[in-house]
């Protein structure tokens, strides 16, 4: 009898103390999980990472929106910064396309032209700026350059365009010239104060590097647009990491992979003649339709 009432003491204990058991071994769990030497993300959930109250979204597109979430973390993660730091650096590409050299005799004469023009004509404005004594269009180019002084970069070029396409009246090369196509230099086209699409490209080009645009930063495009089909010259600027398209037929800003009804087929730039290629794109179907296709 003794032993059947030892028993049932013994089962009792063990019934009633098994919470005060598990109740102490959840507050060790808990002491371990709040210890700051545990502290780790929690949980990585649809390429977020959570990680004490600040987010980094590593599955998104869009490198600026990442490289300013990575620069909200502390000095102390260096890795993040280095991260963002490398990103910054890498420069949009034009279309984000790749390019290839080309070596098309037509282009390339009539590029190597404007080329030593713009460099002489640049010559001789830096002389204006050293001695005061100006020829006349030197002093139309520089009061064109001086059209965005002041201005943020993206206000400085659109005020620069807007100048440079009311200093210019439209005229095809046959109608000035009696030929198909001509290149002209920037000072002759602001004294004939006429030209095509190429001219207004070619004094943009010159007048945006008055005013302190990088080289870099500035090119010639040449572009195959659908309506009309025929070949048209534009400037593409990089502004703030982004391409701007400015286009004689329109004051608008457009950004590169925002250009519709056109194909890129050229690039022109001190480097001196590329072509646009790309390995995802068909090179036969217009910019617009690709990027319709593949959105």
């Amino acid at each position: 009898m003794s032993a059947a009432t030892a028993a049932i003491q013994s089962r009792h204990s063990a019934r009633h103390g098994a919470p005060y058991w598990a109740l102490g071994f959840g507050l060790l769990l808990a002491f371990a999980f709040l210890s700051p030497a545990s502290a780790r993300p929690l949980a990585d959930l649809g390429g977020f990472i959570f990680d004490s109250g600040e987010l980094e979204a590593v599955s998104f597109e869009d490198d600026s929106f990442n490289i300013a979430l990575l620069e909200r973390e502390g000095p102390a993660n260096s890795d993040r910064q280095s991260v963002a730091t490398q990103r910054r650096k890498k420069p949009a590409t034009l279309f984000g396309m790749e390019t290839e050299p080309f070596a098309s005799a037509a282009v390339s004469q009539k590029w190597s032209y404007a080329k030593t023009e713009i460099a002489r004509e640049l010559d001789i404005v830096a002389r204006c700026h050293e001695n005061g004594a100006c020829p006349a269009d030197a002093q139309k180019l520089i009061d064109l350059s001086a059209a965005g002084a002041g201005r943020g970069n993206r206000a400085k070029v659109g005020f620069i365009n807007r100048a440079v396409d009311h200093a210019i009246s439209p005229v095809s090369d046959n109608a000035q010239w009696g030929v198909p196509d001509r290149w002209s230099a920037p000072f002759e086209t602001l004294r004939s104060r006429r030209g095509d699409c190429e001219d207004y490209a070619i004094v943009k080009y010159l007048a945006l590097l008055e005013a302190g645009i990088p080289r870099d930063d500035v090119k010639i495009v040449i572009l195959k647009t659908a309506f009309p089909h025929e070949h048209h010259a534009v400037v593409a600027v990089r502004v703030d990491d982004q391409w701007l398209i400015l286009d004689n037929r329109t004051l608008t800003l457009v950004r590169d992979m925002d250009l519709t009804r056109a194909t890129p087929e050229f690039v022109l730039d001190q480097a001196g003649v590329r072509r646009f290629v790309s390995r995802t794109r068909n090179r036969g179907l217009p910019l617009w339709a690709w990027r319709g296709a593949a959105s």
